[in-house]
């Protein structure tokens, strides 16, 4: 593929053999997207060619955010690839609101400027990034703690959940989503929003596979939506800590990387889809990003593999969020309200 020009790629793959899932609206989200946080290691220019690369070989979903600092590079490419043909509704384009974002008003001067960079007149998708209007500098160490930051709470979330609900009244997004939720906070949600999550964007792979609040999403009607799907091999450092795990070194994941011929990271990404989540990887590798699409199309998984990773689950979160934290003294698990109950201010 020449550089700088959209030309479908012979090789890719036929975007209508990708599964997909169907929201409670009855609309169809492909099953696995291409995620564009290049985790502090990669330019906005090297993620929008990725992109570029992703959709000549059949990728139709994108996951975007304002924070990932890309989307007007994206929506160079987006423009080039309506322009050679591709319809926009071929394509489901996902952002989100970022913490800083909350405040009255905000949200939609947010997403109006996520549709300007993205060069788009409505979002498929859009999510609250995190259920904190918490943020922290780009870049910035794992110490790293706003002055400014606040503990959840529910009544200035819905006010940032109308906000939400206004930009579908509007026109401007199809649906709208949660990201790094929990069940407390989930179901206070529910019992609040006019519009429901259509999505839950959380963090998914098999040494981390959340089987409480995914059953809890699923059941409620919510598309769970998985980032680090392979285990964020490349996330930022701020995030790593001497406990982390890795999905791909797993015996379990090798061996079936072995038996499929095919790298264990693919294996990751198959297990996700078959497990009825959709995974977004992230690679600027086309060699990466089209294997892993193509194999969500051949050769699945047996039940018996399905059940081997079910069982080398090892409750390992990678994406922990200390950054997002109030006040001194607390533990990255008061973000996660690991006792059932949301963590008191």
């Amino acid at each position: 593929m020449e550089k700088g020009k959209f030309v479908i790629a012979k090789d890719g793959v036929d975007p209508s053999k990708v599964p997909y899932k169907t929201l409670y609206t009855g609309a169809k989200i492909p099953a696995i997207g291409l995620g564009t946080f290049g985790s502090d290691r990669y330019s906005a220019d090297e993620v929008a060619e990725a992109v570029r690369g992703a959709i000549s070989v059949g990728y139709r979903h994108l996951d975007c955010a304002s924070v990932y600092g890309n989307e007007h590079k994206i929506g160079e490419v987006l423009k080039e690839v309506m322009q050679s043909g591709i319809k926009r509704e071929e394509l489901w384009i996902t952002s989100k609101v970022w913490n800083d974002m909350h405040g009255e008003g905000d949200v939609l001067i947010s997403c109006a400027k996520t549709l300007k960079d993205l060069k788009l007149d409505y979002l498929d998708l859009y999510l609250v990034h995190w259920p904190f209007p918490n943020h922290h500098p780009p870049g910035c160490s794992v110490d790293s703690r706003s002055p400014d930051a606040k503990p959840y709470i529910h009544e200035n979330y819905m006010k940032t959940w109308r906000q939400m609900e206004r930009l579908v009244d509007m026109g401007l997004v199809r649906h709208i989503g949660t990201s790094n939720m929990t069940i407390p906070k989930l179901k206070l949600l529910l019992r609040d929003a006019r519009i429901k999550p259509a999505c839950n964007e959380m963090e998914l792979h098999p040494h981390f596979q959340q089987p409480e609040l995914f059953k809890f999403v699923v059941d409620n009607g919510i598309v769970p939506i998985g980032y680090c799907p392979i285990g964020s091999p490349k996330r930022p450092d701020r995030d790593r800590t001497e406990q982390d795990t890795v999905d791909i070194e797993d015996p379990v994941i090798v061996k079936i990387a072995e038996r499929h011929n095919i790298h264990p990271a693919v294996v990751c990404v198959k297990w996700a889809v078959q497990r009825r989540q959709i995974p977004i990887p992230f690679s600027v590798k086309r060699e990466k990003y089209l294997s892993n699409l193509l194999h969500t199309t051949i050769d699945p998984l047996t039940d018996e593999e399905m059940k081997e990773i079910e069982g080398i689950d090892k409750n390992c979160r990678l994406i922990k969020g200390q950054v997002f934290l109030w006040k001194e003294g607390q533990s990255w698990e008061d973000l996660w309200d690991v006792n059932g109950e949301i963590t008191p201010p």
